[in-house]
């Protein structure tokens, strides 16, 4: 066994049957390269892989630990309950943070799926989650100016996307269907989100319709980070 990504494939292996538990403390770089036959740097580097894959955490001068990848926030992907209600009704120290409010340029599909015409004026409200003051979630909600006409004016004040469509009058909704995919981040988006590269995103696209009228509210794209959560579909 040579290669960095052969150890670090045997390492999930004994993880997942139990040799290793959650914050075990894992062989020195020094004990894998013996183990399996190879310079230290090979061993290095598969560390590095396993850190930034999100299965073991360092601790400065005592070495690799396997992190626990269960004690993850149960997320509901679908109902009408706001994302911040269901953080906080599980007791979390939950924070939403509006990080911009600004017109996109045209974009067929998302015109198409609010219903509305070339002429409109589209905005994105991003906001960013927290749990425990660590980002988690990127909110970025589409908004037609026909539908909201001050949300230019008030975009960057919204932290509850539900909190603003009450105060607008609508109180009841309908989710349009959702489209769930997985995509690595960016490198803002590893700066927003504060993690390694081979982290992967789960996106989910979806929508909100008034029950009453059947108006479309908002297209939505959320990007989760994949190891904070484990997901439940109702």
């Amino acid at each position: 066994m040579s290669h960095d990504l052969d150890i670090v494939d045997k390492l999930i292996s004994l993880m997942s049957s139990g040799k290793y538990n959650a914050h075990d403390r894992l062989p020195s770089e020094n004990e894998i390269a013996d183990t399996y036959e190879v310079p230290r740097i090979t061993a290095r580097k598969a560390y590095e892989r396993l850190e930034e894959m999100g299965y073991i955490y360092k601790k400065q001068g005592k070495g690799s630990y396997v992190k626990d990848r269960y004690q993850q926030i149960e997320l509901v992907l679908t109902g009408d309950v706001s994302f911040s209600q269901k953080m906080i009704e599980k007791g979390y120290d939950f924070q939403s943070k509006t990080i911009f409010c600004q017109e996109i340029k045209y974009n067929k599909k998302i015109y198409n799926y609010l219903e509305t015409t070339k002429e409109d004026k589209i905005f994105k409200v991003g906001r960013l989650r927290y749990i425990d003051r660590q980002p988690i979630a990127l909110h970025v909600s589409y908004l037609a100016k026909s539908v909201f006409e001050d949300i230019d004016d008030v975009g960057r004040d919204i932290t509850s996307m539900f909190q603003y469509y009450h105060s607008k009058g609508y109180t009841q909704f309908d989710s349009k269907p959702s489209v769930l995919s997985v995509s690595f981040p960016t490198a803002s988006q590893r700066t927003l989100f504060n993690c390694p590269h081979l982290i992967p995103l789960l996106v989910l696209e979806s929508g909100c319709m008034d029950k009453k009228t059947g108006k479309v509210l908002e297209y939505l794209k959320i990007y989760y980070r994949s190891d904070c959560f484990s997901y439940v579909l109702c």
